[in-house]
């Protein structure tokens, strides 16, 4: 038997409809129009996951800025059912930590999981991510409408106005 072929692809004009039709099998919410518009533009933050060139997953992120710190956020990282634990998602993943680690100036990575999806919390636990909160009524049309966040610091300290202190 021959090995799968997995492999990270980019988000183009040309396969943006993948990435629609992927996300609306995979999550329980919708996606606008503006978050594909800012996946185009998102680079190495937003790959396509094909096994043997067929596309079975995307993970898309963005960066979230303020005074005190610079954080990654998964947007969204999902596979299809039959396409699990073979590896996929900790490509997609191993992907965005090798990002974070090469840019250097990251504080945290952190994402949204519904609360009752017990199979993600156990993904993420696995590359050191952790529940740091949960928000109530995160979801607006699916039940549970609660989100745990979960985080992987990279960095203890703050930024203080760019320097290291």
């Amino acid at each position: 038997m021959t090995r799968a072929n997995i492999e990270l692809g980019n988000v183009t004009p040309h396969n943006i409809k993948q990435l629609k039709k992927l996300n609306s099998v995979v999550f329980p919410v919708s996606y606008n129009d503006k978050f594909y518009k800012d996946v185009l533009e998102a680079g190495e933050l937003a790959k396509l996951a094909y096994y043997n060139d067929i596309v079975v997953g995307a993970v898309c992120c963005r960066i979230d800025t303020n005074e005190k710190s610079r954080k990654l956020y998964i947007m969204t990282l999902g596979c299809l059912y039959p396409y699990r634990r073979l590896g996929i998602g900790t490509l997609m993943v191993q992907h965005i930590l090798n990002y974070v680690e090469n840019d250097g100036d990251f504080d945290n990575i952190f994402l949204h999981v519904q609360v009752n999806n017990e199979g993600a919390i156990d993904f993420y636990k696995k590359f050191g991510f952790e529940i740091v909160e949960t928000k109530e009524h995160y979801y607006k049309r699916i039940e549970p409408a609660d989100a745990h966040v979960l985080q992987k610091t990279i960095r203890k300290t703050g930024r203080m106005n760019g320097s290291l202190e």
